[in-house]
């Protein structure tokens, strides 16, 4: 792996100079135009696609990523990104009319989205081009200029990020700073339009301290502790290799991979067997070859997960083998945990997989919500009532069920947290959205004074009467609670459903009814009868 030191920090001086750079960029409509928009996203579609290989090469040194993640998690899936905002830009950028409303639709509300300004976003080093590009991808389609601070931690896709860059994206409107905590400090005494940060939870609490001084909105990407609830009548086989595959892709150092796993006691050998299946399906000739399996992303982290594994209280079931020089850890599965062991201390951000055994559902529901709120909540099962309880009554960022990891790259689907997990959505339109403001917009003509010429002073009895006319609510009937919480209004009989329809049936007659008595009256008056 390539040493931080490697990398030439952006100085204090530069960093003022690049953030004066973009507000004036910004103030100038640089990227005003949606074409303007579309060329620098096409742009970071080919900064990728020309460079692939060197990025392939640039993950193997960070992180010992085998090449196969590094194209599926990373690099095909931003370029895909870039082709989504590329076609859809246009789309996500209309102006919106607001829904039609008889007193207002004269004055033509509407909602006009427009960028913020000069955004900040601080990427993480686990996903450093996916969690790096793909912000800027949002941020460019929203039309801000965008500055990004890359992981030290991943210093040879940090560094071929600044590289590539300003070879293919106008500096004017897109800028990497490269650095550290004194670097960091140093963005963030500046004001910014939105800042992105992921994370930590305690960096995070840094970053928004910092923010608060200039007012500066922020989203977070804090990930913790991702649980999994096990129906023992699932479909174990699959539901194994997928756990598996969620806690050792890029080994374990993803937000929302599966952090520990709930299962019945007596469901939880059968369970380590068929992890222990996958597991060695996944490794035939072992992980601990190179290009492989992925290695710890320095020595800090590795001292700190194998010193979580040495004070254990569970059973190793299998794995636990560890190389410091090498920054390895093996794939390793932890049964008996109990709720205070070492392992539940914290969110793990490695390949240790641990077990905690409950007695049913119910036991596993109030573990999870006895915790803060994970990024992600993941349920292997077959009943469809099994999923519900479980998702019905807790809260978590993502509710997944059977698979893990994938839902990130679904289209359409925002990615973000719930409380100590992060708050915002980002990934597409989402991201764009993210870093758009939504301003509201009337034209209100001169005549619409004809009608609401009454809010004018002076203020007399009459034109408050005549504007409670217009503008009044008439509310439904207010709820009669029963002893057992049901709305008396709604409980018309057993069958509340079946009542509705009688009632709307013989509303409907009654309207038919004076409708034609009305129309035979207006007919003998027409004829003079």
């Amino acid at each position: 792996m390539a040493d931080t030191t490697s990398l030439k920090y952006t100085t204090f001086d530069e960093i003022d100079a690049i953030h004066a750079t973009l507000r004036q960029s910004f103030r100038a409509g640089k990227l005003k135009s949606i074409a303007a928009r579309k060329v620098q996203i096409l742009q970071l579609a080919y900064l990728i696609q020309d460079n692939y290989d060197r990025f392939k090469e640039a993950f193997a040194a960070d992180l010992g990523r085998p090449t196969l993640e590094t194209a599926f998690l990373e690099l095909d899936s931003t370029v895909s990104d870039c082709k989504i905002a590329y076609d859809r830009v246009e789309k996500w950028a209309q102006t919106e009319k607001a829904p039609f409303s008889f007193n207002f639709f004269a004055m033509r509300p509407v909602i006009r989205k427009e960028p913020k300004g000069v955004v900040l976003s601080i990427s993480p080093f686990n996903y450093p081009v996916w969690l790096a590009l793909g912000p800027m991808i949002g941020a460019i389609a929203a039309g801000n200029c965008f500055v990004l601070k890359p992981s030290e931690l991943s210093p040879a896709v940090s560094g071929l990020i600044a590289e590539l860059v300003p070879k293919y994206l106008d500096p004017d409107v897109v800028r990497v700073v490269l650095g550290a905590v004194p670097e960091t400090t140093r963005l963030l005494e500046l004001p910014w339009a939105h800042i992105l940060y992921t994370g930590s939870g305690r960096v995070a609490k840094l970053v928004c301290a910092a923010a608060a001084k200039t007012l500066t909105p922020v989203s977070t990407e804090l990930g913790g502790k991702s649980p999994v609830v096990i129906d023992p009548k699932c479909d174990l086989k699959t539901a194994a290799k997928r756990i598996m595959w969620g806690k050792c892709v890029n080994v374990g150092q993803t937000c929302v991979a599966p952090d520990y796993i709930l299962v019945p006691q007596d469901a939880q050998d059968e369970l380590v067997q068929a992890l222990k299946a996958a597991h060695d399906e996944f490794y035939p000739s072992g992980p601990s070859a190179a290009g492989v399996f992925g290695r710890i992303v320095n020595h800090t982290h590795f001292r700190r997960l194998k010193g979580l594994l040495d004070r254990t209280a569970g059973e190793i079931a299998f794995g636990g083998e560890t190389n410091e020089s090498d920054k390895y850890i093996s794939p390793t599965v932890v049964k008996n945990v109990k709720g205070d062991d070492s392992l539940m201390s914290e969110e793990l951000f490695g390949p240790i997989l641990p077990i905690v055994p409950v007695k049913n559902i119910d036991e596993a529901i109030a573990f999870i919500n006895d915790h803060d709120n994970p990024l992600a909540l993941y349920v292997f099962s077959q009943d469809a009532a099994f999923k519900a309880k479980v998702f019905d009554n807790t809260l978590s960022g993502s509710a997944v069920a059977n698979d893990t990891l994938v839902h990130c790259a679904v289209d359409g689907l925002p990615f973000g947290g719930i409380g100590p997990s992060g708050s915002g959505y980002h990934t597409r339109k989402y991201t764009f959205d993210m870093f758009t403001h939504l301003r509201s917009s009337l034209d209100s003509p001169s005549w619409v004074d004809s009608i609401f010429g009454s809010r004018f002073p002076p203020y007399t009895a009459k034109k408050e009467s005549y504007l409670k006319s217009l503008l009044g609510v008439k509310l439904p009937p207010r709820p009669r609670q029963l002893a057992n919480g049901t709305d008396k209004s709604l409980a018309l009989c057993d069958d509340g459903r079946r009542s509705y329809f009688v009632v709307l049936t013989a509303v409907f007659v009654l309207a038919v009814g004076v409708t034609q008595l009305r129309v035979t009256e207006w007919a003998k008056e027409a004829v003079g009868l």
